[in-house]
């Protein structure tokens, strides 16, 4: 090897390192900035391992595909909300599996012929689950943005055509892995792999977004590391293999976290999906005067903020942490409640609240803050719905039966900030609205938050 390569293959190794252990940090969310400092830094040392290592014939498309992606990604860290992470990310992968897709169609197009046995079959691997994780990330997009109906799009003898789409893809993946010559085979492959995409994801609703992002990161991954082994490129293997694995980890974790099938979610359809339902919970819902919610919070001794999307939409976070440092300037004892599905994506509240400046220590995970709310003087839900629906507990019949929940209707007293009495994102009313313990505190979470802040200091 001359001095170029040895260059290459010590980047790669310095990057691998810190991969793992942006990896390792981004597990906690004390150290999860740090974390993706490192993963920025293990990126860089990659790609200018790459660039010094390799043979380069022309320099204009590699400086144009530099610019134009520095151009893009800077835009959109300067202009997405954090209330459109989710569907950010989801483009994210979009665009990482189109990639890992393009250079396997390349390598097909020049190389096919010459590939071994092995490599062949990662590269037919790899435009596969390249293309179906460009299609299913762009519908999971679609779904989280709102210009695709969050409602699961189902239809008679759904799963018997995603059957057929599915076994059409993997024998043409297998007869172009036998028979390179046979172009019309990996294409085909390819064109069924961008219709599966589509089809795995649109019989999925909005409720299991977050399962759909965390298993679209873990097809994109493993798309990047069957890229590495295509282009022998240790790098990618390594980086791809830890996203491909820690995504479908986490998909697990989130399946259990909303009792989802993990089966019913890989295979998108392949078994029952949860639709709307509509049912008659009775009663009333009770609304409450902002001075009296406020009289409530500043005479409480310990009061638990459940964060919900409603919070990220009306980009409330700021004002949560705000009225939770004058509480306990009164003396009042603070608590966040973290569900580990809140939000649209993994993480959604704890990378808000940190956005916010919220102490990590004030953080409580489920099985933490659980057993504290019979104490709890009052629970504040801003913008949850499903994550605290009590049904899922008491009602064997509901479509989240058994779906662990924050049990906010133990609190001696709740009070749920809406915009109005809409349901959540499953379609399903939640008896907690109802109970002789809530009260509804209607309008923009944000302006909500602030005025309440301001009539406790006046209390």
């Amino acid at each position: 090897m001359n001095l170029n390569t040895y260059f290459m293959e010590a980047t790669y190794l310095v990057a691998s390192i810190l991969f793992i252990l942006s990896l390792k940090m981004m597990s906690h969310p004390e150290t999860a900035r740090r974390g993706m400092f490192l993963a920025e830094g293990g990126m860089f040392a990659a790609i200018i391992g790459t660039l010094v290592g390799t043979n380069i014939i022309t320099w204009t498309w590699i400086i144009a595909g530099l610019a134009l992606g520095s151009i893009i990604g800077g835009w959109m860290a300067v202009t997405v909300p954090m209330t459109a992470m989710p569907q950010r990310t989801a483009l994210s992968h979009a665009f990482g599996a189109l990639a890992a897709a393009l250079v396997g169609i390349g390598e097909f197009v020049v190389h096919a012929s010459e590939m071994g046995t092995v490599t062949r079959g990662a590269l037919g691997f790899e435009v596969m689950l390249g293309a179906l994780t460009t299609t299913g990330s762009l519908i999971a997009a679609g779904k989280l943005q709102g210009v695709i109906g969050g409602k699961p799009i189902q239809f008679r003898g759904q799963n018997a055509v995603n059957l057929v789409i599915f076994l059409g893809m993997v024998t043409s993946f297998f007869y172009f892995w036998a028979h390179p010559e046979v172009v019309v085979a990996f294409y085909t492959m390819l064109t069924l792999a961008f219709v599966f995409g589509v089809m795995l994801v649109i019989p999925i609703g909005s409720a299991d977004m977050p399962v759909v992002m965390s298993l679209l990161n873990s097809y994109a991954g493993l798309a990047a590391a069957a890229t590495g082994f295509v282009l022998g490129n240790n790098v990618l293997i390594i980086a791809g293999t830890l996203d491909g694995f820690s995504g479908f980890i986490l998909s697990v974790l989130m399946c259990k976290a909303m009792n989802r099938s993990i089966t019913n979610v890989l295979f998108g359809g392949f078994g029952s999906v949860i639709a709307e339902a509509a049912t008659d919970t009775g009663g009333v819902m009770r609304e409450i005067s902002l001075d009296d919610a406020a009289m409530q919070l500043a005479f409480a001794n310990r009061v638990v903020f459940v964060p919900g999307y409603g919070l990220a939409t009306a980009q409330a976070q700021h004002a949560v942490r705000e009225l939770a440092e004058l509480l306990e300037s009164r003396g009042v004892t603070v608590k966040y409640a973290i569900h580990p599905v809140a939000g649209r994506m993994p993480g959604h509240m704890n990378v808000l609240l940190a956005e916010a400046n919220v102490p990590y220590s004030s953080l409580y995970e489920m099985e933490q803050i659980n057993p504290e709310f019979p104490s709890t003087d009052v629970a504040v839900v801003i913008g949850a719905n499903d994550v605290v629906n009590p049904d899922a507990r008491d009602n064997p019949k509901s479509l989240i039966a058994g779906m662990p929940i924050l049990e906010v209707d133990r609190a001696k007293s709740v009070i749920v900030l809406k915009r109005g009495q809409g349901r959540g994102f499953s379609g399903l009313e939640n008896p907690l609205f109802y109970k002789p313990c809530t009260t509804m505190l209607y309008g923009d979470a944000k302006s909500s938050l602030s005025h309440l802040a301001q009539a406790v200091q006046h209390v």
